[in-house]
């Protein structure tokens, strides 16, 4: 599924990397910690996460994911979104809970 039809279904905000909406999205992953992310994150995921720092990009960026959600409706530096656009990596808000948010994404990816 593209990631312009979860963004639109979701109703997410795009921060950064609108012009790469066009990503096709494989999986999703949820986890808070980089580590585990560089790990198990597969290309074409979107990870969602409640990390809203600048490695984040990095991070999203050396895995190859076709994207970032940031969940809990924190507040997202602008440096982050700044890279990110920079980057061509679209990063996604919304105040949705991560557990929510991953079942409505998966219910958008498996259930059809």
């Amino acid at each position: 599924m593209q990631l312009r039809e979860i963004v639109e279904r979701l109703k997410l905000q795009v921060l950064a990397g609108e012009k790469a909406l066009d990503r096709e999205v494989s999986s999703g992953y949820c986890s808070d910690l980089i580590s585990d992310f560089i790990a198990n994150g597969a290309p074409g995921c979107l990870w969602l996460t409640l990390q809203t720092h600048m490695n984040v990009v990095a991070v999203a960026l050396l895995t190859g994911a076709a994207g970032v959600v940031f969940t809990g409706g924190r507040g997202i530096p602008p440096e982050v979104c700044r890279r990110a656009e920079a980057e061509g990596l679209p990063l996604l808000h919304t105040h949705y809970h991560t557990f929510e948010i991953a079942g409505r994404l998966y219910r958008l990816l498996y259930e059809k």
